[in-house]
């Protein structure tokens, strides 16, 4: 880890302390923007890490913008950060000079019908997306679309969308967006390669939602260990039964397994975006949610149900997160199909991480 990462994750944390409460994150969930909390890390630049200064970026590389997103994902924190994040990746790689502006996008599913047509003055969108994080909030939202000129990215001024709310199982805000014939100008329209969008959108949206999973898991092991070390039954603290010993064990190593598949994936992105460190993260990380909220609830019973109590915040965020940018089953499988094309040589290599050198020996 780098001098410039550590202060990154150190102011980083500080602020999520402070504007990343309890009181915040309920009041979020009732349709409350996190304003001071969003405006925070504007005012320090973590908005704009890992975008090259030329595009408007702050420099960095994402290694820095991931330690982030693990911290907003182990404070619960009720923002955007994630989707502006991927927005403005998508938006550099294309050499387009990004801003500190709330920018959503979401990965589109069968259920979406956008239309975008080339008219005299520019172009023209309609139809409707689903599912689009904190469209309500956002300035702009990136939108993927088919025309008669070629596959299309556009960037969209939300202000003329209608949006109705709506929200995911944590509360966070999953809107439906309906685009009614809104002008784009011909500055925000960018031919693309579709099908290579769309696997950088997964693959991005895939490495965000694990490393900010693993955030989650990393503070629901805190509070379950504070819990059993202050609450005590039959005369004695709950981490002196080795039942609840078991079970915090067991909590940790899944919260340990998930931080280092995270950390392989985002080793991985920084040269290949599409690694297979970052599936298997998906895979694995989405496994620990399932095993570690359930033990979780299981130790702190009754209390860690209350709405008073903050374990909810992190395992609804688990169980929401672990079906955004595909399930276990989705990424297993991406990894079978890559594994099927393969042939016995570069499979064992895999498997070994050793290649195979033999020669044949000549007669």
């Amino acid at each position: 880890m780098s001098e410039i990462q550590e202060m990154i994750i150190e102011t980083t944390e500080k602020i999520m302390v402070k504007y990343s409460t309890k009181e915040v994150i309920n009041s979020a969930e009732e349709g409350q923007w996190a304003a001071d909390l969003w405006n925070q890390l504007v005012n320090n630049g973590m908005i704009t890490v890992a975008i090259p200064e030329e595009l408007g970026g702050n420099g960095g590389d994402y290694s820095d913008a991931l330690s982030i997103l693990r911290l907003a994902g182990k404070y619960s924190a009720p923002i955007p950060i994630a989707e502006t994040y991927i927005a403005n990746w998508i938006l550099s790689r294309l050499g387009v000079f990004v801003t500190e502006e709330i920018v959503t996008i979401s990965y589109p599913d069968v259920s979406q019908s956008i239309q975008i047509e080339k008219t005299d003055e520019g172009w023209n969108i309609s139809g409707r997306a689903k599912n689009v994080p904190w469209a309500r909030y956002a300035n702009k939202m990136i939108v993927f679309g088919k025309t008669t000129e070629g596959n299309v990215l556009s960037i969209v001024n939300l202000e003329y969308a209608r949006i109705i709310n709506k929200r995911n199982l944590a509360g966070e805000a999953r809107d439906e967006v309906i685009f009614d014939n809104i002008y784009v100008a011909e500055s925000h329209i960018f031919k693309v390669d579709l099908d290579e969008q769309m696997k950088y959108l997964l693959f991005a949206g895939g490495l965000t939602k694990s490393v900010m999973m693993a955030g989650a898991l990393e503070n629901i092991l805190g509070i379950v260990i504070d819990h059993t070390s202050e609450r005590a039954q039959f005369g004695k603290p709950l981490h002196r039964f080795q039942a609840i010993q078991q079970q915090v064990a067991l909590l940790a190593g899944e919260s340990a397994a998930a931080s280092m598949a995270a950390n392989c994936a985002i080793k991985s992105f920084e040269t290949d975006p599409f690694s297979k460190d970052i599936a298997l993260a998906k895979i694995r990380v989405n496994e620990a949610a399932g095993i570690s909220s359930q033990i979780a609830h299981q130790v702190l019973a009754a209390i860690g149900f209350t709405y008073e109590h903050t374990l909810h915040h992190n395992t609804r965020r688990l169980w929401s997160w672990r079906d955004e940018y595909g399930t276990e089953r989705d990424w297993q499988q991406i990894v079978t199909d890559a594994l099927m094309k393969l042939n016995k040589d570069e499979l064992w290599s895999l498997m070994t991480n050793v290649k195979n050198n033999l020669k044949k020996v000549e007669q």
